[in-house]
């Protein structure tokens, strides 16, 4: 009833679970052997020894892993497979690299597991999980694919395992939820409703894989989950888990190919982008931005443009192509001018005129910072006004922006060696980093205070590298690693 096991190891993940379910050995091998016989596996008939031989790492042969993780599913609530509960099988679906399957049934899979990983096991993450991220051919290559593939999503008609109908109500239900969810991580940060969402998003992908439903609505309902784990993973961004965030990223753009979504696609890839920018892959940004505009070519609305534009200016800035940057922000503009908001997705209801300023203006910062001409002032002029723009458009609620806007207007001033200017923006931004939780601003602050360093002479710059270090060092603050 099972395999030898070389330099065999207790099985902690099968220990885990069954501590969760509160079942004995015993009683899990009376619930396996019950439902062997209710199956027609009359030859499986686990004991109590068993059971201590599969927890001291044995493998069982099939039907048992199966059988095990429907037993110890139904315990706990959430749906298991014979690799969450630590037995190989050839069929696992690897979430840990980018080439995951294009199709819904390994889509369910991969996100399925994801969630229950991080809901669940017990990890340890800290500033070297970025490192560990997947980037250039390796990211970009599997990725490619999005753009021909096909969605396979059926109706999943009633049966005996599939004993729940669902319809639009609960996908209109899903969407709800994720308007809530964006909205507390515009005015907290993500750290504090990850988990939520996370939860949220197995709870919807139990739907997918347990429910039944129309093809009509299974795609809607793909869409709606993509759309939920982009929130995800853009929250385990903003709190810095970085591994994290870029395999709910994969499995959310899956998502959105078998819900047929490519413009939702297209928003996943251009949050991808950011992360990639914000860790220092500028050339698999931009080819990630160019990957999200090829594939939405089709249906695009002018706001998905003119995002994919705007960013596209940011990133041609950071490599140093000036002219391609104000080129890509010209065409941002002009499809800005052409945005009907009642016609644009939920999903880009944060992409207004204040964020089109914002990212336009850390442009012309950025710009202005490598530009030794005559130049440079005009460059930090026009960031100036688009950035408080940005600052005088934007609602309340959109607290993290604010923040990023303070902190850009504090490095555009500091570029032309206004000092007094830098220091009054950084003292605004620390305010609002005060309310948020995110790694993201604290890393952006350690990067004003790294760029103040040759000013440290001056009264102004010492002040402001000392509001720095007292912010991101606060007990109650996620902890960034200095420079």
């Amino acid at each position: 009833m099972g395999r030898p096991a070389l330099n065999r190891q207790p099985n902690a993940l099968l220990t885990h679970w069954l501590d969760r379910s509160g079942l004995s050995n015993v009683g899990l091998a009376r619930a396996v052997a019950q439902l062997a016989r209710a199956r027609g596996h009359r030859q499986v008939t686990p004991d109590e020894s068993r059971v201590r031989r599969w927890l001291a790492g044995e493998t069982p042969r099939e039907p048992l892993p199966e059988l095990i993780a429907s037993v110890l599913a139904e315990r706990v609530g959430l749906p298991l497979t014979g690799p969450d509960l630590g037995f190989a099988s050839s069929r696992v679906i690897r979430v840990d690299r980018p080439d995951l399957p294009w199709n819904a049934a390994g889509t369910v899979e991969a996100i399925a597991h994801l969630t229950r990983s991080e809901l669940m096991l017990p990890h340890t993450r800290n500033g070297e999980d970025a490192a560990h991220i997947h980037h250039g051919e390796q990211l970009l290559t599997p990725l490619a694919h999005w753009t021909s593939a096909k969605g396979t999503v059926t109706g999943q008609p009633y049966t005996e395992t599939r004993g729940r109908h669902i319809g639009m109500t609960e996908v209109e239900g899903l969407q709800e939820l994720t308007r809530m969810f964006r909205d507390s991580d515009n005015r907290l940060g993500g750290m504090l409703s990850r988990k939520a969402v996370v939860a949220q998003m197995a709870d919807a992908t139990a739907m997918l894989d347990a429910c039944a439903y129309t093809e009509s609505v299974g795609r809607r309902l793909f869409a709606a989950v993509a759309d939920l784990g982009s929130v995800a993973a853009w929250m385990s961004f903003d709190s810095g888990l970085h591994t994290s965030a870029q395999q709910l990223f994969v499995t959310a753009l899956h998502a959105a190919s078998e819900g047929r979504d490519p413009v939702l696609g297209a928003h996943i890839l251009q949050c991808m982008a950011r992360q990639m920018s914000h860790l220092g892959h500028i050339d698999d940004a931009l080819d990630l931005v160019h990957l999200a505009q090829y594939g939405a070519r089709r249906q695009a609305s002018p706001s998905t443009l003119s995002m994919l534009a705007a960013l596209e200016a940011r990133f041609h800035a950071l490599l140093g192509f000036s002219d391609e940057s104000e080129r890509a922000a010209g065409r941002a503009e002009e499809a800005f001018t052409r945005i009907n908001p009642a016609e644009e997705p939920p999903h880009m209801a944060f992409f207004d005129r204040a964020e089109l300023c914002a990212t336009l203006g850390v442009a012309h910062q950025i710009a202005a910072k490598s530009d030794t001409t005559v130049r440079r002032a005009q460059r930090a002029e026009k960031s100036v006004r688009l950035l408080t723009e940005a600052l005088d458009l934007r609602p309340d609620n959109r607290v993290r922006s604010m923040a990023f806007d303070r902190l850009g207007l504090a490095r555009t001033h500091l570029v032309v060696g206004e000092l007094a200017g830098a220091r009054e923006e950084t003292a605004a931004a620390v305010q609002l980093f005060g309310a948020v939780t995110s790694t993201r601003v604290a890393d952006r602050l350690i990067e004003l205070h790294d760029e103040a360093e040759p000013f440290a002479a001056t009264h102004e710059a010492a002040d402001l590298r000392e509001q720095i270090q007292h912010a991101v060092s606060s007990p109650s603050k996620p902890q960034p690693h200095w420079a």
